[in-house]
């Protein structure tokens, strides 16, 4: 089939590429005239693994193309996506659904045949809707069905969770529509992954509850680290434990500095305004929102006290700075709050990640960026592990503790992710701190 990908941005590019390996015809169109010109030469915009390679098959096999305009495209497809950018409104925290608005409104104009336009950005409920409305209004004679197809992407893990999907939502009670969402998914048929049809409202509050469900579990386990550490008790065994029972699973039961990145944060606050709107406030959501940005700023007050009471004039060295491993996105990620919590307490903060750190130069002008995690650590009176990067999974303790101050007190290592064992970092003189643990001192 023949399709136009409205955004070349993570999402837009990552469905474009895997679609076209599915042997369709695909282009991706975006505003950014750098971007494409970026992306036909064969750079990325983003980092996701296997991406390049995907995309640069697929361009030489003639399935993926690169353009700035729509109009050729979107005239010749069966399916249009709208992968554009849902962000955040200031003011209320609703999505900002001005760039989704503008591509129904171009799309209308370009048309030709019926076309199935697919919403693949994550948009409140009943946005469809209004896709709709503004499609029909701008072209009166088009042949159209607007459908809910959200996404269910980790970054890091973009392509397989595509191309291996636990579900694939689909959102239309139109026949042709969902004769052409049957034909662009066929080739994940041999994965038997199952396409559940519903209403299209209920295909966009589906993504919603989703995204708001998963970080309701990370905070609740965040809440019982804290607990844990108060009556002594090991918040990893308490996920252990809990998450063998079937009915509550143990994914997103890692205890940590607390979530980040383009979707919860957005999604969650996008939810709660929703509801607000609809006079049903989600109490639940509204309190994992409001703990979880308390919880970055407390990250900083736990470094802080590891290093006995103050940081000012020290430097701490903060290894990981992506909001987790396997991508270069910043966008909420715990760093931001942590680093700027260390550094109005007086800190000096060197850092390294391995694939943010272009995305942190503009964003942490003060902070100090390092060439590995080795010359990060040199000097420094305490690490913090901030992202679990594999790259510091297994570090040489004894390299990194004579890397760093060499004062009579023993260095902290404050480990916000629990990837070391309290245990050996003692025996190589460290001071140790991880999320839901005991203090463990050399």
């Amino acid at each position: 089939m023949k399709i136009a990908m409205i955004g070349a941005g993570y999402v837009g590019l990552v469905s474009g590429a895997c679609l076209a390996d599915f042997g369709h015809t695909v282009v991706c169109i975006d505003r950014d005239p750098d971007k494409i010109a970026s992306l036909n030469a064969g750079r990325m915009p983003i980092y996701e693994p296997g991406l390049d390679v995907l995309v640069a098959e697929n361009v030489r096999q003639g399935r993926l193309a690169f353009r700035s305009t729509m109009r050729e495209a979107v005239a010749e497809a069966d399916a249009v996506f709208i992968a554009v950018g849902t962000p955040s409104r200031r003011g209320d925290g609703f999505a900002d659904m001005s760039f989704v608005r503008a591509a129904a409104q171009e799309i209308a104009k370009s048309m030709s045949g019926f076309t199935v336009v697919v919403t693949k950005s994550t948009v409140p409920v009943g946005e469809g809707d209004e896709v709709e409305r503004i499609i029909r209004e701008t072209n009166p004679e088009a042949q159209f069905a607007v459908v809910s197809n959200p996404e269910f992407l980790r970054e890091g893990a973009a392509i397989a969770d595509f191309k291996r999907p636990d579900r694939i939502v689909v959102g239309t009670d139109e026949p042709r529509a969902e004769k052409v969402m049957r034909e662009i998914y066929r080739p994940l048929s041999l994965n038997a992954a199952p396409i559940y049809l519903m209403g299209r409202r209920t295909a966009e509050l589906t993504k919603y509850a989703a995204n708001a469900f998963l970080a309701a579990k990370i905070t609740f386990i965040n809440e019982i680290a804290d607990l844990c550490e108060e009556v002594g008790a090991d918040v990893q065994a308490v996920a252990r434990g809990i998450g063998l029972d079937n009915r509550i699973g143990s994914k997103f039961l890692h205890a940590g500095p607390g979530y980040g990145g383009s979707c919860f944060p957005k999604d969650t606050l996008a939810l709660v305004k929703t509801a607000q709107d609809a006079g049903t406030p989600l109490r639940l959501v509204e309190t994992v929102v409001a703990v979880n940005d308390q919880r970055k700023r407390a990250m900083a007050r736990k470094v802080i006290k590891a290093c006995g009471g103050s940081v000012r004039g020290k430097m701490i060295a903060v290894l990981g700075l992506t909001f987790k491993p396997e991508t270069d996105d910043m966008r909420d990620a715990p760093s931001l709050a942590i680093v700027a919590g260390l550094q109005d307490a007086g800190a000096k903060v060197r850092a390294y990640d391995p694939e943010g750190m272009e995305q942190a130069r503009p964003i942490m002008p003060t902070v100090e960026l390092a060439e590995n995690a080795y010359a990060c650590a040199e000097g420094a009176d305490a690490v913090v592990i901030v992202t679990e990067w594999n790259a510091f999974r297994a570090l040489d303790l004894t390299r990194l503790r004579k890397s760093m101050s060499s004062s009579d007190s023993a260095p902290v290592l404050v480990d916000l992710r629990n990837i070391y064992d309290a245990k050996t970092a003692m025996e190589h003189g460290f001071t140790y701190e991880g999320v839901g643990r005991a203090v463990t001192k050399a």
